[in-house]
């Protein structure tokens, strides 16, 4: 891949083949969580889902945190094509590795018979549960995506003398016990007999409570110190979401909770590209990044009271 790119470098396609893989990169990351969530609905207790979600997607906060750590280095020390074969090499022998060890368990369910059902949309669509779950969810991947698209540029133009790495690597420290501190308290509050409603609210808003405050003092800081404090905060803040909308689908629909989840990702992923245009925008016209941070924060706002006022943890379907 890094020989083709850098074949076609010369009139500008090189852009567009690597847009396109990209795309088609995202496309099949997109099967892979609701796939999770449809296991872990079907294979486990509502107090446990929580739990066991927030240990798969530690999975990707250190996934995240290795290659951007390693791809910062890679890229000081070498060059582009380095970082794309060292992380592609790394996936293709972690693919391999997790093919050799699932042989024997796909082998043992073959024979296993699967129930088909089907999922009644039009009940699902008409209930303001599952859109409160739907926008809440794009509001903080709003705050997610911006982030990580445009965070690099803000670090560059007001910080230009800190090194690469250091905003690749520590803000994702975080998240990581921010995740498994949302699964602590998860299996408190229901552990104290509060409901699974109350539990993923709470939660939840832990979330937003954490991004907005962190996003509206980092519209006011002044030294990197302060700056990437906030944004390991607001990074650690994904750890709780991951805790409560991002599994609130096996919830709502425990048969059906892959489709659901799938949609609500769907719809989810909407501000990685308007949310990442409308920053820019604003960033284009004000010239101000405590703009667009208060942006971000007024979207989070909206889906924390949107799910706040309708979100629930009882099945709906």
């Amino acid at each position: 891949m890094p020989e083709i790119i850098e074949f076609f470098s010369g009139d500008g396609t090189s852009v567009l083949l690597v847009a396109a893989v990209r795309m088609i990169n995202g496309a099949f990351q997109g099967m892979h969580f609701p796939s999770m969530i449809s296991l872990i609905s079907q294979r486990l207790h509502e107090a446990e889902r929580a739990s066991f979600f927030s240990l798969l997607t530690s999975g990707s906060a250190l996934g995240t945190l290795l290659t951007g750590s390693l791809g910062s280095y890679l890229l000081e020390n070498y060059n582009w094509m380095t970082v794309f074969r060292a992380l592609g090499g790394m996936s293709l022998a972690w693919t391999a590795l997790l093919s050799y060890h699932t042989l024997p368990f796909k082998e043992k369910t073959a024979s296993i018979k699967s129930t088909d059902y089907t999922l009644p949309w039009s009940k699902l669509l008409s209930q303001p549960p599952f859109w409160s779950c739907v926008i809440g969810h794009a509001c903080q991947n709003n705050c997610f995506f911006v982030l990580l698209s445009w965070m690099p540029t803000y670090f560059h133009d007001t910080f230009p003398e800190i090194r690469g790495w250091i905003v690749n690597m520590v803000p994702w420290l975080s998240m990581l016990p921010c995740t498994f501190l949302g699964k602590a308290l998860s299996e408190e509050i229901i552990k104290a007999g509060y409901s699974v409603t109350v539990t993923r609210k709470t939660i939840q808003t832990i979330c937003f409570v954490i991004e907005i405050g962190s996003l509206l003092f980092l519209a006011k800081v002044e030294s990197f110190e302060n700056a990437i404090l906030c944004l390991a905060l607001i990074i650690g803040g994904s750890g709780f979401h991951n805790n409560a909308i991002a599994v609130n689908p096996s919830d709502l629909a425990p048969k059906h909770s892959g489709s659901v989840f799938g949609l609500m990702n769907t719809v989810g992923a909407i501000p990685g590209f308007l949310g990442v245009y409308f920053s820019g925008h604003i960033l284009h016209v004000t010239h101000s990044w405590p703009a667009v941070f208060l942006f971000i924060a007024v979207i989070d706002a909206l889906g924390c009271i949107m799910y706040l006022l309708f979100g629930s943890g009882q099945a709906i379907i």
